[in-house]
């Protein structure tokens, strides 16, 4: 017979997927892989979250994330149970902890999207003992970066020695960007963002330093005098992103040199383009470019069920 729970769950050591700079080499190439895999044939898996139950939580607004998530648990075999910002009972105080320990003890897995602080996930999963998802924290939008790593993968058929110019703010894309390129050969990536709106060093350097055993160097520049010469993809992301805020009142005349039109992408005539979404069309991009026939934006925000796929498929082997 079993007996009823006494006192407070364990502890566990945290699992799932956090940042893409704490996954070994391996594991970032099989999802990035796996995402592409997912996109020539969605049907190509054996229903790996049959029986589990997975729940999905996002407290902000989401288009692609939540789909993508929701529909890939789903194909994968998964009940999902789905949260949205007003449904849990921290709005009315309930601690992250002990929210950790009711999910844990009636779910398998959880994504979670949040845009607060990563360690409120890494909580969840260690009171909770489940593995937890980052679909996006303030740090890092890790799911996010297998998507565009697959998505640049299926445009010249590998990641290692691709050549990016990433143009904006280095927000949560940017920075997973920056971790899984690093476990890539022979790449290039220059972040150009305005003054103050950098990625944090202490990621950037992390990025660098990994990135650098395998040949592939990560720079930041501040103005776009200082863009390389050549490049294989030129990305921009919204520069007003879910949950954050700008410092100072005229940030936007800060941002207007990184405008991607087309103007700029002619400095790189073979160069493809890359867009998170969504996008605000005379903003960070012009409509010509986003709409136009170098974008592949439109196949990258599919990969985002593919590569949500490619991420639960690779927690399943890990239940």
């Amino acid at each position: 017979m079993t007996e009823l729970m006494t006192g407070l769950p364990p502890v566990t050591p945290e699992q799932g997927v956090f940042s893409l700079g704490e996954l070994s080499r391996d594991d970032v190439h099989q999802l990035v892989r796996r995402g592409a895999d997912f996109y020539r044939d969605i049907g190509a898996h054996r229903s790996p979250l049959s029986g589990r139950v997975a729940g999905i939580l996002f407290t902000k607004t989401s288009t692609r994330t939540r789909t993508a998530f929701t529909t890939a648990a789903l194909r994968l075999g998964a009940s999902p149970v789905t949260f949205g910002p007003n449904d849990l009972q921290t709005n009315t105080g309930e601690s992250i902890t002990d929210t950790g320990r009711i999910l844990g003890s009636m779910l398998d897995l959880l994504v979670a999207r949040t845009a607060g602080p990563l360690d409120e996930l890494r909580e969840i999963s260690r009171h909770g003992g489940i593995p937890v998802v980052n679909a996006m924290a303030a740090e890092e939008h890790p799911t996010q970066g297998i998507c565009d790593l697959a998505t640049i993968s299926m445009c010249r058929g590998g990641v290692d020695g691709a050549r990016i110019v990433y143009l904006g703010e280095g927000n949560n894309t940017a920075t997973a960007l920056a971790q899984g390129i690093a476990h890539f050969s022979g790449c290039h990536v220059t972040f150009a963002t305005p003054e103050g709106y950098g990625l944090p060093a202490a990621a950037l350097e992390s990025a660098a330093k990994r990135a650098a055993q395998h040949g592939t160097t990560l720079t930041q520049v501040h103005s776009t005098g200082e863009l390389p010469d050549e490049a294989d993809f030129v990305y921009t992301t919204r520069w007003q992103t879910t949950g954050t805020a700008k410092p100072d009142a005229d940030w936007r005349e800060k941002f207007l040199p990184f405008y991607v039109d087309e103007a700029l992408m002619n400095r790189w005539p073979q160069a493809r383009f890359l867009h998170d979404l969504p996008a605000h069309r005379g903003e960070e991009v012009a409509g010509s470019v986003l709409d136009g026939d170098r974008s592949v934006a439109w196949g990258q925000a599919r990969m985002k069920l593919t590569s949500a796929m490619s991420t639960l498929e690779w927690l399943a082997d890990r239940l």
